[in-house]
């Protein structure tokens, strides 16, 4: 386990592999594909926006260089268009302090409110984050309320004078420019296709995060394990064996299953045995059916 911890290449070549895939997907997509049969051009731009997220990931956890500023230039176009990439990696390196997991306040990818906020909703927003907390409603519409609610702690940040936010939305405008030169100049699949596909991508992402946390008295019993070898999990990056990444934030996508089956017994004694054996357990129980209450059941912490 050390080996995989500390000695790694100077070059990891299975994720810049992975991004010569994506990006070659990503081409075939919104070109090829789509002049032939536009759902399959759909279908594999969707396929190349969701999995360029997960190589983003990757990328602001130090991947696949020792050198930041080149990882950074590895993922900079914006094929997704909704989230800056500075602003993504900003509030997710945050959300790595695991002391904070799923606090409403300090957790920037909480999904549950404090109690007083979420008493003094009206009905309408309530009803609607009880179906955003179904798997079925983070698919439909926890995009669209990811973003809102995202945009307008951002623009809050902003008007506060936070200059870091800011500057991360002002690296995003060159980044969506290159997107946006693609589909003018490029592109043979429709802009709204596109559109269509970069929403779908988004949904595709909420799968994995849908149970990666819960409300737990312990920090260590807050993030998940979903021992899932199917599509998703390569298009997760394995992010969702998630307790191994949060132990061991530096460790390479590509090494996580190996960590995972060496130490099986120590990772689910380390997060009290939060497990699911596949995403399709997940759907089974949660797509119709609201995985927990969206004000936090134990907060304030104890």
């Amino acid at each position: 386990m050390s080996d995989l911890r500390k000695n790694r290449p100077a070059v990891e070549w299975p994720t810049l592999c992975m991004m010569a895939f994506c990006y070659v997907t990503f081409v075939i997509g919104t070109t090829w594909a789509s002049t032939l049969f536009l759902p399959l051009g759909m279908i594999l731009t969707t396929l190349a926006i969701a999995l360029h997220s997960s190589l983003t990931h990757e990328v602001l956890h130090g991947h696949p260089f020792r050198h930041q500023q080149v990882n950074d230039l590895l993922v900079f176009p914006a094929l997704g268009l909704a989230i800056p990439y500075y602003r993504f990696r900003d509030t997710h390196l945050a959300h790595h302090q695991d002391s904070i997991l799923t606090d409403p306040y300090d957790d920037p990818e909480s999904n549950y409110l404090d109690p007083s906020i979420w008493a003094a909703l009206p009905v309408w927003k309530q009803a609607l984050h009880r179906f955003n907390n179904t798997l079925l409603g983070r698919l439909v519409i926890g995009p669209a309320m990811g973003q809102v609610a995202f945009m307008a702690c951002d623009l809050q940040a902003i008007r506060d004078g936070d200059t870091a936010v800011l500057k991360g939305w002002l690296w995003h405008i060159p980044a969506v420019l290159l997107v946006l030169w693609w589909m003018a100049s490029v592109m043979t699949l429709p802009v709204w296709a596109y559109l269509v596909s970069a929403y779908v991508a988004l949904s595709i992402l909420k799968i994995r995060t849908f149970l990666e946390h819960q409300a737990h008295e312990r920090a260590r019993g807050r993030t998940v394990i979903i021992d899932d070898r199917g599509p998703l999990a390569w298009i997760f990056l394995f992010n969702s064996l998630h307790v191994v990444h949060h132990m061991h934030p530096k460790v390479a996508w590509y090494n996580m299953p190996k960590l995972f089956r060496e130490n099986r017994e120590r990772y689910l004694r380390q997060n009290e045995s939060y497990y699911y054996g596949s995403y399709r357990e997940i759907f089974m129980r949660y797509f119709f059916k609201a995985k927990d209450p969206v004000p936090h059941p134990l907060w304030p912490w104890k």
